[in-house]
């Protein structure tokens, strides 16, 4: 599948860290496209390189993980990217995500589609109903991979994609034990019938959201309804993580 061609302002964003990376090389002899994705985290040298080039948009936490170790305010490459970053706290968090979870682009050939590795985590929450925090989940590798081209197709944000495991029975037969799913923690619209994975009153839950009565519920696809029974889903009890967009089972 052909990618979409970058806006005017893209192009130009490519261009000016181009030109700051060709500043940082002609006053760090030896810094090489290779070392650049290794310390910043995005892993591959033609990640680095489809930045560079204008193939692929930037990104916020990929251009601040870049900026981070060229020593530079990633404001002058992007004030459009850095218009969603209010403050430093945000700023640095942006780069340690990116740091520690090295969402990552690898180019399986220059004419080939390329491939995106979605972090797999476990989502951790913090303290009160209002928010989370994500921790790598280290089993089968760190990451799982999906075509860039599924990514483009759905204007996915990369970065907000998660990949976690499914605890429990609620949700067989649609969602079994152990499958992995890809959360994505950018769609947080409530729309009856879909499958989010919810803060629901301080522990992480994967269910359908449903409207009934002038209600919003959580229900599991379990037929075993004594068992896995609808709850009701509150703002002050239940809040949205992302939407689940993908699944992959061993099961057929």
């Amino acid at each position: 599948m052909k990618r979409r061609e970058l806006t005017t302002e893209e192009r130009a964003e490519a261009e000016r860290l181009a030109a700051a990376w060709s500043r940082y090389r002609a006053e760090h002899k030896g810094a090489t496209q290779a070392w650049l994705a290794a310390e910043s985290g995005l892993g591959t040298q033609g990640a680095v390189s489809q930045y560079l080039r204008g193939v692929i948009p930037l990104n916020v936490e990929a251009l601040a993980a870049m900026c981070r170790v060229m020593q530079m305010d990633p404001a002058t490459i992007s004030p459009r990217l850095m218009e969603k970053v209010v403050s430093p706290e945000q700023l640095a968090a942006a780069q340690e995500v990116f740091k520690n979870m090295r969402v990552r682009l690898e180019v399986v050939d220059e004419d080939d589609d390329y491939h995106v590795h979605i972090p797999k985590v476990k989502i951790r929450l913090s303290a009160g109903i209002s928010g989370f925090e994500l921790e790598p989940e280290r089993f089968d590798g760190s990451f799982y991979t999906v075509p860039g081209s599924w990514i483009e197709r759905h204007g996915y944000d990369r970065s907000k994609l998660i990949a976690v495991l499914v605890r429990g029975e609620s949700m067989e037969t649609t969602l079994y034990e152990n499958d992995l799913v890809v959360i994505n923690t950018a769609d947080r619209k409530k729309v009856d019938g879909a499958v989010f994975a919810f803060n629901y009153e301080g522990e992480p839950v994967i269910k359908r959201l449903s409207r009934d009565a002038g209600h919003w519920w959580l229900t599991s696809d379990n037929r075993d309804q004594r068992r896995f029974h609808r709850k009701i889903c509150e703002d002050n009890n239940c809040m949205i993580i992302g939407r689940v967009v993908k699944r992959e089972s061993d099961r057929l």
